[in-house]
């Protein structure tokens, strides 16, 4: 009788970056070799006690017009709206992979996004889509930068029970249906402080990238600034930069400006 041994399950090579303690997990998957569709996959991978964890699960993919395409996933296994700091991290990624030097164009789900990053490859300046309406709700400011966003200013941020005051905004009756990112500023003066409850993790994140430019851009309107704006934020994960330009009427030139790093890589079997 023939001895055989099971075949060993197939692995998977991936890789683990975080912007500002926003942190995902990276598949280079030009030769399509992960099976996206499967949710279940995406939900493991995302696990942070039996997977690698993550925030959210961003596929490298090829484009035939541009350096590359981003497909992110949320940790619920549900393919998402635009990630900013995720977009940050896919750019550094590239950048490992030897696929960009120093500036890039690539597709994500909100369309084409150029970025330039550091000859160091950890600091990426994203440009994101440009905005030219804002809604309110109430006091607070609602618009999409890629992903829908709600903003409400508030004080003594750093004791604000953030899970619950932003699970009950995302889910009252005008945002349970699609969701909401729902955003909490407190103006510090030299910068802006901010916390994020991300629908789709469905809890606070340590950053935001489309929360923290819909910050920057609510807080120009609410405070009437208008020309080339600079904002410093400062969130649970660290620092980033808003840069823009706002005529009293549109944002355009927006990038979302910070750090984006290599955590490790390795082999995981899904």
């Amino acid at each position: 009788m023939l001895n055989t041994k099971p075949a060993h399950p197939a692995t998977t090579h991936f890789y683990k970056y975080q912007g500002a303690g926003n942190d995902f997990v990276l598949i280079d998957n030009r030769d399509e070799h992960f099976q996206y569709k499967d949710n279940n996959s995406v939900l493991q991978l995302c696990d942070r006690r039996f997977g690698v964890g993550g925030d959210g699960l961003m596929l490298l993919q090829n484009h035939p017009a541009y350096d590359f395409e981003m497909l992110y996933f949320n940790a619920d296994g549900k393919l998402g709206s635009m990630c900013g700091n995720g977009g940050r991290c896919i750019v550094a990624f590239a950048k490992h992979l030897g696929i960009i030097t120093q500036e890039t164009n690539f597709l994500a789900v909100d369309g084409m996004h150029y970025a330039k990053i550091s000859a160091e490859g950890n600091w990426v300046d994203l440009q994101m889509i440009d905005v030219d309406k804002v809604s309110r709700d109430g006091s607070a400011y609602v618009m999409n930068t890629g992903s829908p966003h709600y903003v409400e200013q508030t004080t003594a941020l750093d004791q604000l029970d953030v899970f619950n005051a932003g699970a009950a905004i995302r889910n009252n009756p005008t945002y349970k249906e699609e969701g909401i990112n729902v955003n909490f500023v407190e103006d510090k003066g030299d910068h802006l402080f901010v916390r994020t409850f991300e629908r789709g993790v469905e809890d606070e994140t340590h950053a935001c990238g489309t929360g923290v430019t819909a910050v920057a851009l609510a807080m120009a309107q609410h405070n009437q600034q208008t020309g080339d704006l600079k904002t410093d934020i400062k969130v649970l994960g660290g620092k980033l930069r808003i840069e823009f330009n706002y005529d009293g009427h549109q944002f355009t030139n927006v990038f979302l400006c910070g750090p984006a790093e290599l955590v490790f890589e390795g082999e995981i079997k899904i």
